[in-house]
């Protein structure tokens, strides 16, 4: 009796480090992979510019000034080639250079929200897909728009309008026939481009298919 008690034991001790294991893993999963806004990220990058790059914001600032160059490209580049800062970072401090010093997506918040204004339901299957993206697509920034939310990675690869019973996802995939799941786009606000969409109602769609499709878009923005 006592040896299966210990067998049950050294079980169930098992059985519970797997699940914390697990949980902490899908709990570092969320925090690194979460949908952030631009507007999260810059206030992220002034809070911690100094730690993270060695210089703070307005360190950054008066050295872009100092520099001479005066495109917003070119800063980045020299920002990036020059002294080290990735493209994410080069991007905030160009932005901000060209508005005064002043934050660029300090509203971006409120557009998020604005879109489930009258469909909260969908906030949280647009927080699966949304989290899928970014986690899949390196560089992607979520930023929002009036009237649609933009996935961007150096273009924009992919769109979405929330109804209140859908989510309209919508990619660029040129000359691509369209079917019955991969529809001509519907959607209101993106550029041309955002040719196509696919009708996500439930998380499990994003699945081996639509992320091919989402990296077709993908490779094809990085092309242009």
């Amino acid at each position: 009796m006592e040896i299966y008690f210990d067998q049950w034991w050294i079980h169930h001790r098992l059985f519970y480090i797997d699940w914390l294991y697990t949980w902490k893993l899908a709990l570092t999963f969320k925090q690194k992979f979460m949908a952030k806004t631009s507007g999260e990220l810059e206030k992220e990058f002034i809070e911690t510019a100094k730690d993270k790059t060695g210089r703070s914001l307005e360190q950054w600032l008066a050295l872009v000034k100092a520099s001479g160059v005066d495109k917003r490209n070119d800063i980045i580049e020299w920002l990036k080639k020059g002294h080290g800062l990735n493209h994410l970072q080069a991007q905030f401090v160009a932005g901000m250079y060209f508005n005064n010093g002043n934050p660029v997506y300090i509203d971006e918040n409120s557009l998020l929200e604005n879109q489930f204004e009258k469909c909260p339901n969908m906030r949280t299957l647009f927080d699966a897909v949304a989290e899928n993206i970014i986690a899949t697509f390196q560089g992607t920034q979520l930023i929002p728009k009036k009237t649609y939310l933009s996935f961007t990675a150096v273009r924009e690869f992919a769109a979405m309008n929330i109804k209140p019973n859908e989510i309209r996802l919508g990619m660029d995939l040129g000359n691509r026939p369209f079917d019955e799941v991969v529809q001509k786009s519907k959607l209101t606000g993106p550029m041309p481009r955002i040719t196509h969409m696919v009708i996500v109602t439930d998380d499990t769609q994003f699945d081996n298919s639509l992320e091919e499709l989402l990296r077709e878009s993908y490779n094809r923005s990085h092309k242009k």
